[in-house]
C-alpha cells in the first residue's frame, strides 16, 4: 500500500510539471522565458561540472553545409562502430566496405591524452508542421560535445583542432567523387534543394589511356601536379590558389576526355557549368561561392554558350532605339521589354563572367581548377582567354603516330605491327581526329582480329585524304569562279564608266562647235 502511495504521488508530481510546463510554453511571454532559461542555466553551471559544445550541420543565413560537422561525422563515424549500438551504413565506393556512421539521439565515447569526453547526435525538428510539397522547415542536425570544466584547455586548443583534421583525412580518404551540374535557379528554393546536382564519377580515362603525345602529357601532369601541392606557394606570391585551362582543338580530338583525366590524376570532383541556365551575373556568383574545394570547374564550348562578344554591340542597338521607344505607349513598351527579356534567356556578361574566373569572387575557397573548352579558339575574347585567367593554353589536335599507337595498345594490345609503317605514313598526310581513328580500331564482332582493325582504319585513311582532296579542288574551283566573277563585274563596271566620260567629252565638244 505504501509503494502504491508512492506511485500514486509521483505520478501526480509529474502531471502537475508537465501542466505547468504546457501552461508555461503557451501563455507565458516569450521574453520572460527567456530570463527565466538564462538564469536557470546559470544556477545549473554552480553545481553542474561539464561544458557542452554544439556543431550544427548548417551555418550562417545561407545555409551552407559545416565543413566542422562534416569533419566530426567522419571522425565520428571510426570510433561509433566500437561503441555505438545504432548505426547509419553507406556505400560510398564500389566494391569497398560500408561506411558506418552515428545514428540519430546516439552516444559514444572518446578518449584523447587521458581525458574522456562524450560526442552525442541529435536533431531539431521543426515546430510549425505544414502539409506541403517544399515545408517551410527542415529538420537540422547537430553534434553536442561534453566534457569536464577542467579540461577546457585540452579539448578547446587540442582535441577539437585533432577531431577536424583527422575527420577531414577521413573523409578525403572514404569520399566519392562526384560529376556536378548546375540547377535553373528556379529550382534553387523548396524543400532540400540545391544549386547544384550530382551523378557519381566513374570517367575511367587516365593520361596513360590518352591519345597525345608522351612529352606534352608528361608536362600537363607536372603543371597539374605541382598546382595540387602549391597551397603555401600561392598564398606567398599573394594569389588565389586557382589555375585556368583552356582546351582549344577540332571536334573529337579528346577535350572532355582530357578532363576526366585530369580529375582522376588529382582525384578532384567535376562542376560542369552551363552558362545557358545562368540568368545573370549575381547567380553565377551563387554557384560559383557553392563550389568546394579540389574540384574542376568547366565550361565546355564556351563559344556556343553565350554570345559574350555580341552583348555591347546589341546594348548599343538598344541605346540606339531608346528615342523611338519613347514615343510609344509606356504599356506597350514595359509589354516589348518584358518580351525581350524573356526570349534574352541568360544575362551573364563578359564582364561577370571574367570576375567569375579572375575577380574577387574567385579567390572564394582554394584549390579549384576551371577549364574552358572551344572548337574556334579565334571566335574568344582575347580579354577571356589572356594569361593569368587561363593560364595554360593546350592544343588538341588531329592524331599523330605517336598518339595512334596509345589508342592501339588500348584498343588492340599492339606495340608493334607490319601495317604501322604504312599507317604512319597515311597520319602524316591525312587529318583524322583520335575518335575516328580509336572508331576504326575497336573491333565490332568476335570474329575480327587486329588485322581486320588495321586494315579498316587504313581504308578510312584513305577515304579520308579523297575526300579532303576533293574538297580542295572545290574550294579552288569556287575561288576561281568567285574571281572570274568579281573580275567580270569590274570589266563592265570600267566600261560603263569610259562610255560615260565619252558621251560627256562629246557633248562638251558638241557645245564648243555650236558656240
Amino acid at each position: 500500500m505504501i509503494t502504491g502511495e508512492i506511485w500514486t504521488q509521483l505520478s501526480s508530481a509529474v502531471t502537475g510539471l508537465v501542466l505547468a510546463w504546457v501552461m508555461l510554453e503557451q501563455y507565458f511571454p516569450y521574453q520572460l522565458r527567456g530570463y527565466l532559461q538564462k538564469y536557470s542555466q546559470k544556477l545549473t553551471s554552480y553545481v553542474y561540472p561539464y561544458i557542452q559544445v554544439t556543431f550544427h550541420e548548417f551555418t550562417s543565413e545561407r545555409l551552407m553545409r559545416s565543413e566542422a560537422f562534416s569533419a566530426i561525422q567522419s571522425y565520428l563515424g571510426s570510433n561509433s562502430t566500437k561503441n555505438a549500438k545504432r548505426l547509419k551504413a553507406d556505400v560510398v565506393k564500389n566494391n569497398e566496405p560500408l561506411v558506418l556512421t552515428m545514428d540519430d539521439y546516439e552516444e559514444v565515447t572518446d578518449v584523447f591524452d587521458g581525458v574522456k569526453v562524450w560526442w552525442s547526435s541529435s536533431k531539431t525538428v521543426p515546430k510549425t508542421q505544414s502539409i506541403s510539397f517544399y515545408p517551410a522547415a527542415d529538420e537540422r542536425r547537430h553534434y553536442r560535445l561534453t566534457f569536464h570544466k577542467s579540461n577546457r584547455d585540452v579539448i578547446t586548443k587540442k582535441y577539437i583542432e585533432h577531431v577536424l583534421k583527422e575527420g577531414k583525412a577521413i573523409a578525403v580518404k572514404n569520399r566519392q567523387r562526384k560529376l556536378f551540374t548546375n540547377n535553373p535557379s528556379e529550382s534553387w528554393y523548396g524543400w532540400k534543394s540545391t544549386k547544384w546536382s550530382h551523378v557519381v564519377f566513374e570517367h575511367p580515362a587516365t593520361f596513360d589511356t590518352l591519345a597525345m603525345e608522351t612529352k606534352k602529357k608528361e608536362e600537363i601532369k607536372k603543371d597539374l601536379t605541382k598546382f595540387s601541392k602549391g597551397k603555401d606557394y600561392y598564398a606567398k606570391i599573394g594569389k588565389a590558389w586557382k589555375r585556368g585551362y583552356l582546351l582549344y582543338g577540332p571536334p573529337g580530338t579528346g577535350k572532355s576526355t582530357m578532363i576526366s583525366a585530369m580529375a582522376n590524376l588529382l582525384d578532384y570532383d567535376i562542376y560542369d557549368l552551363e552558362l545557358t541556365t545562368v540568368k545573370d551575373n549575381s547567380e553565377l556568383r551563387k554557384l560559383l561561392i557553392e563550389t568546394t574545394g579540389k574540384s574542376i570547374i568547366v565550361i565546355e564550348d564556351i563559344d556556343c554558350s553565350l554570345d559574350l562578344t555580341g552583348q555591347r554591340k546589341k546594348a548599343k542597338e538598344k541605346d540606339d532605339d531608346d528615342q523611338s521607344d519613347k514615343e510609344k505607349d509606356p504599356v506597350s513598351k514595359k509589354k516589348k521589354e518584358a518580351e525581350e527579356e524573356r526570349k534574352s534567356g541568360s544575362k551573364v556578361t563578359l564582364s561577370g563572367l571574367l570576375n567569375f574566373i579572375d575577380g574577387l569572387w574567385s579567390a572564394c575557397g582554394g584549390e579549384r581548377i576551371i577549364v574552358f573548352t572551344t572548337n574556334y579558339v579565334d571566335k574568344l575574347d582575347p580579354a577571356l582567354i589572356r594569361r593569368g585567367r587561363m593560364d595554360k593554353h593546350i592544343e588538341l589536335s588531329y592524331c599523330c603516330f605517336e598518339a595512334f599507337k596509345v589508342l592501339a595498345k588500348n584498343y588492340l594490345e599492339l606495340e608493334s605491327h607490319e601495317m604501322f609503317g604504312k599507317i604512319e605514313e597515311m597520319l602524316g598526310e591525312t587529318k583524322m581526329t583520335p575518335a575516328d581513328v580509336a572508331e576504326n580500331l575497336m573491333p565490332r564482332s568476335d570474329e575480327e582480329d587486329e588485322d581486320d582493325c588495321l586494315k579498316r582504319l587504313i581504308e578510312g585513311l584513305e577515304t579520308a585524304k579523297e575526300e579532303a582532296r576533293k574538297k580542295t579542288e572545290e574550294e579552288a574551283a569556287s575561288k576561281a569562279e568567285k574571281a572570274d566573277k568579281e573580275g567580270g563585274e569590274k570589266s563592265s563596271q570600267v566600261a560603263v564608266e569610259n562610255g560615260e566620260t565619252s558621251a560627256k567629252e562629246a557633248k562638251e565638244n558638241g557645245a564648243i562647235a555650236g558656240g
